[in-house]
């Protein structure tokens, strides 16, 4: 953004990575006292969560006619809206925020929509690179015995957008395969920290409390703002090693 100064921005900015039902609401709701408790201010976002954009998203989804474009184009927004009214100003205040998804989401599920790779990246040109990224990676079996006893499935998490099954059953385990194939490449193009999310709530918390411990006792000023390090998306600011 180009009226954003090229200064150090005070906060922290770390992103929980991972697919629908993997459990990243649980384990945010759990970090946020744990940081609180630690003396830090603390700010949360998370996908389709714009005041300007999320009504529109969801009503859009309701009608299961949305192109891949338009799907891309309404959460980009979505995203610049809070990057600019939620997570730059936080930021600027010294708050650490933690972001349940970030635009990796958004490079992940584009990608299996049958998106140009290169153009979702452009497109999130304006994202800041996140400080911290944990990603929680689980495998199909298991995330399927979890949504099905959890809230259930649903048509976009399913893939039946894309008639990837007969049914809604065999066409969410087609698309979490090939979702979770492309986080996992992500992860390893962009240094996530993986974190096996097999595991009990409190193992899993447990693990992202030392990673973000261990981040925060090892920060050293950093600036975001600027857009030519290896591993940022194209056009998009990033924060200095």
């Amino acid at each position: 953004m180009p009226y954003v100064a090229k200064k150090r921005l005070p906060g922290h900015l770390i992103a929980i990575e991972g697919t629908d039902g993997v459990g990243r609401s649980t384990q945010i709701e759990l970090l946020r006292p744990w940081l609180e408790l630690e003396g830090y201010a603390v700010s949360n976002t998370g996908w389709t969560r714009s005041p300007l954009l999320s009504q529109t998203i969801n009503k859009a989804k309701a009608g299961h006619q949305l192109t891949t474009t338009t799907f891309s184009l309404l959460y980009a927004v979505d995203f610049a809206d809070r990057l600019e009214h939620e997570i730059l100003p936080a930021l600027q205040a010294g708050f650490i925020v933690i972001a349940d998804r970030y635009m990796y989401t958004a490079f992940a599920r584009n990608t299996v929509m049958g998106a140009n790779p290169e153009w979702t990246r452009k497109l999130f040109g304006m994202a800041l690179v996140p400080d911290l990224v944990l990603y929680l990676d689980i495998d199909v079996p298991t995330l399927t015995s979890r949504v099905i006893m959890g809230k259930g499935m649903d048509y976009w998490e399913s893939g039946m957008h894309l008639a990837m099954g007969m049914d809604l059953f065999d066409s969410f385990e087609r698309y979490q395969s090939r979702l979770l194939d492309e986080y996992r490449q992500l992860a390893d193009e962009f240094g996530f920290i993986t974190i096996d999310a097999r595991r009990p709530i409190e193992e899993v918390q447990g693990e992202l409390r030392t990673h973000i411990a261990a981040y925060l006792r090892g920060d050293s000023a950093v600036s975001r703002i600027e857009s030519d390090l290896r591993g940022a998306p194209a056009g998009a600011a990033a924060r200095k090693e």
